[in-house]
């Protein structure tokens, strides 16, 4: 199973930043905007995990979550992966407020999955963000980086870790395996 530590904002984050993004949705055709069941801040990504990984993996998880606060974080500004915007396949907004402590946890959560033997391929480094929109080709979005520069949500309470399991096809969903309180 595909599998990744995340967190989860809450319902009237999503609120807020739905109503800034609804009328620059349109802004560009070849963009694919992320459902509201699908937004979620990556922690650590884990790949292809089998049943006996994950025995190990849960416990280490639970660890983790037990040695960190809650955080309190909030959106703001936008930009795009790759970096510029000019031929971006993904736009994203931000996350700001705790980011130190963000990062720590991000490099709990990816620890855990190297200890207990996940496939998490090559190390990147952690870029807080939540993915706004994808694009099959890359496109410049540029000018829609720069409309939605000026947002900035609301500072929300990050207080649990979700491992999520991600199910591929034509219908994407993700499902919560379980949660651990920060």
């Amino acid at each position: 199973m595909r599998l990744f530590a995340a967190l989860l904002p809450p319902p009237e984050v999503l609120d807020e930043l739905e109503a800034f993004l609804a009328p620059h949705r349109d802004a560009l055709p070849g963009l694919r905007w992320i459902g509201r069941d699908l937004l979620h801040v990556t922690l650590a990504f884990y790949g292809e995990v089998d049943d006996t990984r994950l025995e190990r993996l849960l416990p280490r998880l639970e660890r983790a979550a037990a040695r960190h606060d809650p955080l309190g974080l909030s959106f703001a500004g936008a930009g795009a992966f790759p970096s510029g915007g000019a031929y971006a396949r993904v736009l994203w907004t931000g996350l700001y407020g705790d980011r130190r402590r963000l990062a720590a946890l991000a490099a709990t959560m990816s620890a855990a999955g190297r200890r207990a033997g996940t496939p998490m391929g090559e190390h990147k480094a952690f870029r807080p963000h939540l993915t706004l929109a994808r694009c099959r080709t890359p496109m410049d979005v540029r000018p829609l980086i720069e409309s939605l520069s000026v947002f900035a949500g609301s500072t929300w309470r990050a207080g649990a870790i979700h491992l999520m399991r991600s199910h591929l096809g034509p219908a994407v969903h993700y499902e919560t395996l379980k949660t651990w309180a920060l």
